[in-house]
């Protein structure tokens, strides 16, 4: 008969991380597309213009024992009104709270722009390692500039890990995400696990409009509107009506968005109800008005809806 004792399994389990990661660069690097893949879910909204995040949005990735709360920010850029002032003090306020720092460049351009130069210099003067993110590397057919490009930035002496990705395809994001999570402080889950965002489904609900608008306006009206939801009405059968508003400062601007005999307006609404039908998994009933505000991006009520700070 042998004595020998068989090794009991742990029933400890093992120990969780947690930690915010905030994903920082110039307007347009891909910073929306690339928390949406990380967390696996439409967190923030995307479209191909600059400025579309206006405010700090926070996105929820759990992988095995860690919780990844990634802040999609607003992109940073030489500010010119108040809301542009209050944008970037909440993108670099999101990088200063977090505990570790994404750096995404957008490489389809054949050098860094503007924006991103003097991102670089502010990190170098607050003496902090980031981890960079070279996005969009499938739009840049000689491999031979990108590494010519990952050379100059390491050179700079600002980052402890250099990535080529692409977040539209997700080439790269996964050895990037392998490396946040090693990085992670320990510590208890903040949010419960299936939980994908810290934003209200009524903003959600308007950033969804907001994103189709952005889509249908192509140049005609870039930032002089924003969508606020007014009421939310939960109806026995699941489904839900949601009446929003959207806010122009000029009259002639409230014509484009209607269209011509309402067009782009139901081509809007019509968008963004069905992909909020898909977001919710319920029937949905959205109702739109357009009504003009003059000055509506300086009230400092908008601001506290956004999460910014108006003396910023």
């Amino acid at each position: 008969m042998s004595t020998k004792k068989s090794a009991k399994k742990s029933d400890k389990p093992a120990a969780t991380r947690c930690g915010f990661v905030a994903v920082i660069g110039a307007p347009n690097a891909g910073k929306s597309t690339l928390v949406n893949r990380l967390v696996g879910a439409k967190v923030s909204i995307v479209s191909p213009k600059v400025q579309t995040t206006r405010s700090r949005v926070l996105g929820i990735a759990m992988r095995d024992n860690a919780q990844i709360l990634f802040v999609d920010t607003p992109g940073i850029f030489a500010p010119r009104r108040r809301l542009d002032r209050a944008m970037v003090a909440a993108a670099w306020q999101g990088a200063g709270d977090a505990d570790l720092v994404v750096l995404l460049i957008d490489t389809s351009h054949k050098q860094p722009d503007e924006e991103t130069t003097r991102i670089i210099a502010d990190l170098k003067r607050a003496d902090r390692q980031i981890i960079l993110a070279l996005n969009k590397v499938d739009l840049v057919k000689q491999r031979e500039r990108l590494l010519a490009l990952a050379a100059e930035m390491d050179a700079t002496g600002c980052f402890s890990d250099i990535f080529m990705i692409s977040a539209e395809t997700g080439d790269g994001v996964e050895d990037l995400m392998k490396v946040l999570i090693s990085r992670l402080p320990s510590g208890p889950w903040l949010y419960p696990e299936d939980q994908t965002t810290d934003v209200p489904l009524r903003l959600l609900a308007a950033e969804v409009t907001r994103e189709h608008l952005f889509r249908q306006l192509h140049q005609e009206l870039p930032y002089a509107l924003t969508v606020e939801t007014e009421s939310w009405e939960d109806f026995q059968d699941g489904s839900v009506k949601i009446q929003q508003m959207i806010l122009v400062e000029r009259d002639g601007q409230k014509a484009i968005v209607i269209g011509k005999g309402g067009a782009r307006a139901k081509a809007v609404r019509e968008a963004a109800q069905a992909e909020l039908e898909a977001m919710l998994e319920r029937k949905v009933h959205l109702f739109l008005a357009v009504k003009v505000r003059q000055g509506w991006s300086e009230e400092r009520e908008r601001f506290r809806d956004l999460g910014l700070d108006w003396d910023a």
